[in-house]
């Protein structure tokens, strides 16, 4: 016998010898095209396929049937009726379903997949279903007692949710362009998820998006709509008495009807402005996260906040780090309103020196810390550092990163000198300055 041949045999041995549960785990790890494959190797890898715990069914290259439908092909259906068949009823941690349907036999069988899992107690479901009318979701799904992570999308529309939706181990939720009917993501779905920590809500596409978003138990939400489609509906209402982390991209709207954030800790707003909007109104919702420790904006936002609530700005009793986005006068000018009203601001970041002159003046405050990230050496940008770092009498750290368009040695180098030689001997004799 060769050593080739031998050292294969041995390896194959290995393999045999090993428990089936770590045969399972490894599984588990492989495509599960490739890890269905083995069971037809023999009686033993079928057993040791039903311990695989995660499933992954994708199919991202549809086929197009007549005006443009899309559906999933014949052998995508074998494939994973076969593989859900050799499982049996084994139980299954992660479940992943890419998928396009167009007509009932084919939602028929989405239905069948997702209820199969659902009743093996899978803990983690991401559903991305597209399809060309309404879908019904299986009510399996609404009542498992082990779900704790479900992903819904992307581009469906739900029939009504079934009234009794009860989740009760879900703890994170990620919703990406679906359309719900009339109240049933807060009054169905969220409502029967009592334990639900995570929520994310993202909206692209045509679809109606929702504009109501409550839960007594969430604490950390994302909302990104990024869709001109504001079907009628220029208002929106946050009810999240236990929020401490909200990240929320949208259009600037009319109204924000009900605000409640009393917890929250940390604030990412991107506010965009539209023609959509005649008359926006961010006061509502400037005034619902004055409680906030972490503050970033984003430099539309810094346009949005300063045209339209400028002077109604809140007093931020507790905001201690505060990240400003500025491509304008007016995003100098809403930095100085801001100074005015965190009296606790500490640390201050500011993403760009673009434009800063000395006709906008900073009020006395007590930010101790400053950070530049995207510094690019240029003799007006020196000018205008020199000119804002006067506007900050408390300073005891200063650090300023060079862009990436200064970072060549050289340029990086004698940028360096340009800014230590002259701003140095100016700060504070206790203040640490660094570029880096």
């Amino acid at each position: 016998m060769d050593a080739k041949r031998f050292d294969t045999i041995c390896l194959r041995d290995s393999i045999s010898w090993l428990p089936d549960e770590v045969l399972g785990s490894i599984l588990s790890l492989l495509p599960t095209k490739q890890a269905a494959s083995t069971a037809l190797l023999s009686k033993k890898w079928r057993y040791v396929f039903r311990l695989v715990d995660n499933l992954d069914f994708d199919d991202s290259v549809s086929m197009h049937v007549g005006n443009d439908k899309l559906a999933f092909p014949e052998s995508f259906e074998n494939f994973v009726d076969r593989t859900l068949s050799l499982q049996c009823d084994s139980p299954i941690k992660k479940f992943s379903l890419k998928v396009s349907s167009y007509d009932e036999r084919q939602k028929a069988c989405v239905c069948r997949w997702i209820s199969n899992v659902a009743s093996r107690g899978v803990l983690e479901a991401d559903l991305r279903i597209q399809d060309m009318g309404t879908f019904t979701l299986p009510p399996q799904l609404f009542v498992s007692k082990t779900l704790v992570k479900l992903t819904l999308g992307a581009q469906l529309y739900l029939e009504n949710l079934p009234s009794y939706v009860l989740l009760p181990s879900l703890k994170f939720l990620f919703i990406d362009s679906v359309y719900f009917q009339y109240g049933d993501l807060c009054g169905v779905l969220l409502a029967g998820c009592p334990v639900l920590e995570e929520l994310s809500v993202h909206h692209k596409g045509s679809l109606p998006m929702p504009h109501t978003i409550s839960s007594p138990s969430v604490k950390r939400l994302s909302v990104d709509y990024d869709s001109l489609d504001l079907d009628g509906c220029d208002f929106m209402s946050l009810d999240l008495p236990k929020l401490v982390y909200l990240d929320y991209s949208h259009f600037a709207l009319a109204e924000y009807r009900q605000v409640n954030l009393e917890h929250l800790v940390e604030a990412k707003m991107d506010l965009h402005p539209t023609d959509m909007v005649k008359t926006p109104d961010v006061t509502d919702l400037i005034l619902g996260i004055r409680n906030v420790e972490i503050l970033h904006l984003s430099p539309v936002s810094a346009d949005v906040i300063y045209s339209y609530c400028r002077y109604k700005l809140p007093v931020f009793d507790n905001l201690v780090n505060l990240s400003l986005g500025i491509r304008n006068k007016r995003g100098w000018k809403l930095l100085a309103y801001l100074l005015k009203q965190a009296p606790k601001l500490e640390t201050l970041i500011v993403q760009v020196l673009n434009g800063f002159t000395s006709d906008v003046s900073m009020p006395l405050n007590k930010v101790k810390a400053l950070h530049i990230p995207s510094y690019r050496g240029t003799a007006e940008e020196l000018k205008q550092l020199k000119s804002f770092l006067g506007e900050f009498e408390c300073l005891e750290w200063v650090q300023v990163d060079v862009a990436e368009a200064a970072e060549d040695d050289s340029i990086t180098l004698q940028t360096k000198r340009d800014l230590i030689m002259p701003l140095a001997v100016s700060l504070p004799s206790k203040c640490y300055f660094k570029v880096t």
